[in-house]
């Protein structure tokens, strides 16, 4: 993740981490990107049911009953050697996770036992009293999906009235004191939408929206040919560090990310250094911090059956199962030999990735994009939109 306004619009300064330590378990939510010891966050796939079909769903979910969930009490196993483990954030996921019945009481043991709680989901199923019950355990955070207004959004869920769904699950959250955000997944069918999705968040008074670049796993494999141009992608970028800068310049503050393209903060830095040098070599400090994508590392996922993966799209990767070892133990099993791999990913990438100026910064970007295009996991991101002139090495 990119926080392009804690980065592009000042909200977090270096000094913020360091008053912390940089370690995962004191950081605030908003500030565990930069922690030093990258204890996994973890995207718990609880269910792989979803009562909609989006175009680009990662785990290609159907309204229906897939068998061989974990049960609660495998999942609360789960969560209890998350949190002994020291993993400070389990994200429940789908599929669309409110399918799950025993979600709330899933979240509530996690929330019990000091673990920072949210949710991902679609928003159609949050009813004012599951918001409430949401806001009893004490959810960190609630991310609802949206693709766009409501003919597109509708049309990439592929359910007509999805969208005022979800926006009426959006309002049950605020009405409830939950902090909720909006994920948008870039691409050419919709990226005419951000603006209007800027609109939305000021309207609604939506604290949070995240804009994720798209990655080709599951059906969103059949999207490749819907990825923007490089071209594309900065204008996108430019545009939402625009809008982002126009919101705090008006008093309307807002916390706004980019996912899933850690080209971002290399090419948000470029653009400071010409605007404000000063601020740009904080962000600098802070990018390094961040050390971009963290796949395998500083996140990992499980999957609805209890299989362990990279991350929530790199399902073609399995290191284990918590069935038969507990998560902590497959994730630090340096035999493992893509884990192991990815622990130390500088040392393999290869091409643009391996000679450029940013990789400690960026982290090589999205291993999973790189293998669905090229067959090569330690290729080049073929969605890195930077160019060859900005990615050189000084005195090359």
């Amino acid at each position: 993740m990119i926080g392009i306004s804690k980065l592009y619009c000042g909200s977090v300064e270096p000094s913020d981490v360091i008053r912390y330590g940089a370690e995962s378990g004191k950081l605030p939510s908003h500030l565990l990107q930069f922690s030093r010891d990258k204890k996994p966050v973890v995207v718990w796939n609880v269910t792989r049911r979803c009562n909609l079909r989006c175009v680009h769903c990662y785990a290609a979910s159907k309204d229906l009953d897939y068998g061989n969930e974990l049960t609660t009490e495998e999942g609360k196993a789960l969560l209890s050697n998350l949190s002994d483990f020291g993993s400070p954030v389990v994200l429940l996921s789908g599929g669309e996770p409110l399918a799950r019945k025993d979600l709330a009481g899933l979240a509530r043991f996690a929330a019990d036992r000091g673990m920072r709680v949210v949710i991902s989901t679609n928003g159609t199923l949050i009813t004012r009293e599951k918001a409430a019950e949401f806001r009893s355990i004490g959810l960190s955070y609630v991310g609802v999906s949206l693709d766009g207004t409501r003919d597109i959004h509708d049309r990439f869920r592929g359910k007509t009235g999805a969208f005022d769904e979800a926006l009426r699950g959006i309002r049950f959250c605020r009405e409830a004191g939950i902090k909720v955000g909006i994920r948008f997944t870039v691409n050419r069918r919709n990226a005419g939408e951000i603006p209007k999705m800027f609109d939305l968040i000021e309207k609604e008074d939506i604290p949070r929206a995240c804009f994720y670049h798209l990655v080709y796993s599951g059906r969103g494999s059949a999207l490749i040919g819907e990825a923007l141009t490089h071209g594309e992608t900065r204008e996108v970028v430019d545009g939402i560090l625009n809008r982002t800068a126009d919101l705090f310049r008006r008093g309307q503050a807002r916390e706004i990310l980019t996912v899933d393209n850690h080209a971002d903060g290399p090419y948000l830095y470029l653009r400071l250094l010409r605007e404000d040098p000063a601020r740009a070599k904080e962000v600098l400090e802070l990018l390094r911090m961040n050390e971009g994508n963290s796949s395998g590392r500083g996140i990992g996922c499980v999957s609805w059956d209890g299989d362990v993966h990279p991350d929530q799209f790199w399902r073609n990767h399995t290191f284990g199962n918590v069935r038969e070892r507990p998560f902590s133990e497959i994730w630090e099993d340096r035999s493992i030999g893509l884990l192991a791999k990815l622990k130390e990913r500088t040392h393999h990438v290869k091409g643009r990735c391996a000679s450029c100026r940013w990789l400690s910064v960026c982290g090589g970007n999205f291993r999973a994009r790189a293998e669905a295009v090229t067959g090569d996991p330690w290729a080049a991101d073929p969605a890195c939109y930077l160019t060859d002139d900005e990615i050189r090495r000084e005195g090359e």
